[in-house]
C-alpha cells in the first residue's frame, strides 16, 4: 500500500498588471531610445540642396576624396582634405563653424564626419550622396 500524498497546492493564476505597470517597460524603452538619440553620432546628414543653399559666411566645405577625384571636379569653394589624412590634420578644421563634408557617394564623408565629431567639432554636416548627388541635381562643379 502506498502512503497517501499531500494534496498539491493550487496554482495561482498569473497576476494581472495594472495599465500603469504595463506602461513601465514601454516608458523605459522610450527613455533608452531618447538617451541614445541624445548621444547620437555628433553630426547630421543633409542633402545637396542644403549645401547648395548654405549661406553661412564662415562655412567650410570639405572634400574628403583623393586628389585625382578632386581635380576631376569638385563643389565650388571646397577644400581638399583626403580621408586618410584627416586624423593627422584635425587642427586645420575649426571647431565652431559649420563644416559640410562630402565625398564621391557618401561613405567616406560619413567616416570623416564621425572622426570630426569625435574630435569635438560641433557643427558637422555629412552631405548625403556626395558629388554624385550634387551633379545629378545639376549643380556646378569646378575642375582644377
Amino acid at each position: 500500500m502506498t502512503a497517501p500524498t499531500a494534496p498539491r497546492p493550487a496554482r495561482r493564476a498569473p497576476a494581472r498588471r495594472s495599465p500603469a505597470r504595463r506602461a513601465l517597460p514601454l516608458a523605459g524603452l522610450v527613455a533608452l531610445l531618447l538617451a541614445l538619440t541624445a548621444c547620437g553620432p555628433g553630426y547630421r546628414t543633409v542633402g545637396v540642396k542644403d549645401l547648395h543653399a548654405a549661406s553661412e559666411p564662415n562655412r567650410i566645405v570639405l572634400d574628403v576624396r583623393q586628389p585625382y577625384e578632386y581635380a576631376a571636379g569638385h563643389v565650388p569653394g571646397a577644400t581638399l582634405l583626403p580621408l586618410p589624412e584627416l586624423p593627422s590634420r584635425l587642427a586645420e578644421v575649426p571647431a565652431d563653424v559649420p563644416v559640410y563634408v562630402y565625398c564621391h557617394s557618401g561613405n567616406r564623408s560619413k567616416q570623416a564626419s564621425e572622426i570630426l565629431a569625435k574630435a569635438g567639432k560641433k557643427d558637422i554636416r555629412d552631405v548625403r550622396g556626395g558629388i554624385l548627388a550634387w551633379e545629378a541635381a545639376g549643380y556646378p562643379v569646378t575642375k582644377d
